[in-house]
């Protein structure tokens, strides 16, 4: 599971060290998808399997499942860390998501987020800002 908050600098080549307590969980193949907010998700490839299992299910006729089944897809990647535990973001999708050259990392549970810096600051201040009434909101409407 990922957790917690780190910031990191992208280097000339537009690579990223994930934080130690990350790699641990990121063995193998990886895959970096657009996410959500204009971040970047990064997930090890059995998450993303199960995440695209998940899409993929749906019915095909519908365009509103067309349109996020190909928003989550057609720019992914596969990749893998790197021997100093980086991973390379291709520049079309750190063109995407608006990445500067600070980050910041938010685990996210199954996943791992990749922010522009700036970016994560304004969303997750107003995220605090508002977060009782989300709260109250979901469990209201019983789903939280």
């Amino acid at each position: 599971m990922f957790l917690g908050e780190y910031q990191h600098t992208l280097d000339a080549k537009g690579r990223v060290s994930l934080p130690a307590k990350f790699r641990g969980e990121m063995t193998g193949k990886l895959v970096i998808a657009r996410g959500m907010e204009d971040c970047l998700y990064v997930f090890p490839a059995e998450e993303y399997s199960g995440f695209l299992k998940s899409l993929l299910e749906r019915n095909d006729f519908d365009p509103k499942f067309r349109q996020v089944r190909r928003y989550f897809t057609a720019g992914a990647v596969e990749t893998e860390l790197d021997s100093a535990g980086r991973i390379n973001l291709p520049p079309t999708t750190r063109e995407q998501a608006g990445l500067g050259k600070d980050v910041s990392i938010i685990g996210n549970g199954e996943r791992v987020e990749i922010w522009d810096v700036d970016k994560w600051a304004k969303y997750n201040g107003e995220t605090a800002a508002d977060i009782e009434n989300l709260a109250k909101e979901l469990a209201d409407a019983s789903l939280l």
